[in-house]
């Protein structure tokens, strides 16, 4: 046994794995050699070529254990609210729209979608492009595709999606970062919603939303409607409640699944809004007691990007500090 190598390797392991990164030899796996098996098959990959990006990929410990601890599962509304709603996003989100005023209101033309809820988007998700996230996107899904059985599934799913999306765009799958959950740029696309939403919106032959503000802009508009949002439609309103009965259909689904009529007869506070359209109750807490939204339309296509009702509340509250602070910015232009 040659000690020096063994201990150089001994080092180097102890390295990657406080950094929370091991070499997880994934090409020699079964598993993923199956499913290289079936990207060949499916997709006409050459196996060497995926063989070679498993052998580089790296399994990382911290994605781990930052998919088993979501904010949107373990915080409170209150905590939740006062991570995203706060300066500097705001003046932050009143700079952006500023610098993209021109490009907003050509997204707002073209696709229906206001352009505070754009900006409100690119705040939550990534401070406007500040921080799109360190992680290789091969590393990250890798390592839920094939370490992680509770989605193991839906990930293995999305790094098909990130072979297809890389070759397609003609680049290095090792060469792109973004988050522990694979989503990438300025909007946090994770790779299926890359291919299916992302946009060349300037026209420059690319759609880059990574660097290309103007393509991450025209990105999220277009995802929204595609996922059905209704311009000038209103998103959530605050409500009391006259009747504690309408507490327990509170949070009963991010599916609007009952009327404002059957919410109103509950006992949900509401006027200006027709009966017919369909509403969800949000019960959201404070430190001092619940306060309780009600979500419609515009508020469901927040939820298609992100699955929780505080993160489109969020969004929503997000949007309308920053029309609040930029209406006052203009008015004490000189």
């Amino acid at each position: 046994m040659n000690l020096r190598w063994t201990s150089g390797v001994l080092l180097t392991v102890s390295i990657l794995t406080l950094a929370g990164t091991v070499r997880a030899d994934y090409a020699s796996r079964p598993d993923v050699q199956a499913y290289i098996a079936e990207l060949v098959g499916e997709h006409g990959f050459d196996e060497d070529t995926l063989l070679e990006a498993f052998r580089e990929a790296r399994r990382q410990e911290q994605v781990l254990e930052s998919i088993a601890r979501p904010a949107e599962r373990t915080l409170e509304w209150y905590e939740y609210r006062d991570i995203f709603v706060k300066e500097p996003r705001i003046s932050q989100g009143v700079a952006f729209w500023s610098a993209n005023e021109a490009v907003l209101a050509e997204a707002e033309r073209r696709y229906g979608v206001a352009p505070e809820y754009v900006v409100a988007i690119l705040g939550v998700e990534t401070r406007y492009g500040q921080v799109t996230g360190s992680y290789r996107v091969l590393d990250a899904l890798t390592t839920l595709a094939f370490d992680y059985p509770p989605r193991g599934s839906f990930f293995r799913k999305e790094l098909t999606q990130y072979f297809l999306l890389a070759r397609e765009e003609g680049c290095d799958p090792a060469s792109l970062t973004g988050s522990y959950a694979g989503a990438m740029g300025y909007g946090q696309f994770i790779p299926s919603s890359y291919r299916a939403y992302a946009v060349d919106f300037d026209g420059d032959g690319a759609r880059d939303i990574w660097t290309n503000q103007a393509d991450a802009i025209g990105s999220v508009a277009n995802y929204f409607q595609r996922h059905g949002w209704k311009q000038g439609g209103p998103v959530a309103l605050r409500v009391t409640l006259s009747d504690s009965a309408a507490d327990s259909v509170a949070n009963e689904s991010l599916d609007l699944k009952r009327s404002v009529g059957e919410l109103r007869a509950l006992g949900v506070e509401v006027s200006g809004i027709d009966a017919q359209t369909p509403a969800g109750l949000y019960r959201m807490a404070l430190q001092n007691g619940p306060e309780y939204w009600l979500g419609l339309n515009n508020f469901h296509v927040i939820t298609r990007y992100n699955r929780s009702p505080l993160y489109a509340l969020a969004v929503h509250e997000l949007s309308q500090a920053i029309v609040e602070a930029r209406t006052t910015t203009v008015a004490e232009a000189p």
